[in-house]
């Protein structure tokens, strides 16, 4: 079981590499990025420009050109990406994407899933990009 969309997961991924490659602000090219995570460089470039539109990167085209997070990498939580391409309502969704789950009406995995998107919701306000990329750099954890 997936909570989150392939597209999610992808960005997620491709969003830590280039925190964990941008010490110096440099931009990141997004061939890179592709080539290193295995992720459709067409996918990146549409996804990319969603998350341009909303503040989270800045781009730039030619041949020292790519892609930069706007904020500090310490200021962008998961909870910020996750709202921008799943939708604020993630945590208020079905898991199983049935209309009208609640309460009243509960689907199997309803008591489940009410349990753990609070925890998960919490994390992923607490855990930041800058976090992870510090993960992946002293750890050496693969994406």
């Amino acid at each position: 079981m997936r909570a989150l969309s392939k597209a999610t997961i992808y960005c997620l991924r491709a969003l830590m590499y280039v925190a964990s490659k941008n010490e110096q602000n440099n931009y990141v090219s997004i061939g890179e990025i592709s080539d290193e995570l295995d992720i459709s460089f067409h996918f990146l470039t549409k996804t990319f420009q969603t998350l341009n539109q909303h503040g989270l990167l800045e781009s730039h085209r030619g041949p020292h050109g790519g892609i930069i997070l706007k904020k500090a990498s310490k200021d962008i939580y998961l909870i910020d990406i996750v709202h921008i391409l799943e939708g604020a309502d993630f945590f208020d969704k079905c898991l199983l994407g049935l209309p009208g789950c609640g309460e009243r009406e509960p689907c199997p995995v309803h008591n489940f899933w009410k349990n753990v998107k609070g925890n998960l919701q919490l994390e992923f306000r607490k855990t930041s990009l800058q976090h992870l990329a510090k993960a992946i750099n002293t750890g050496k954890m693969r994406l």
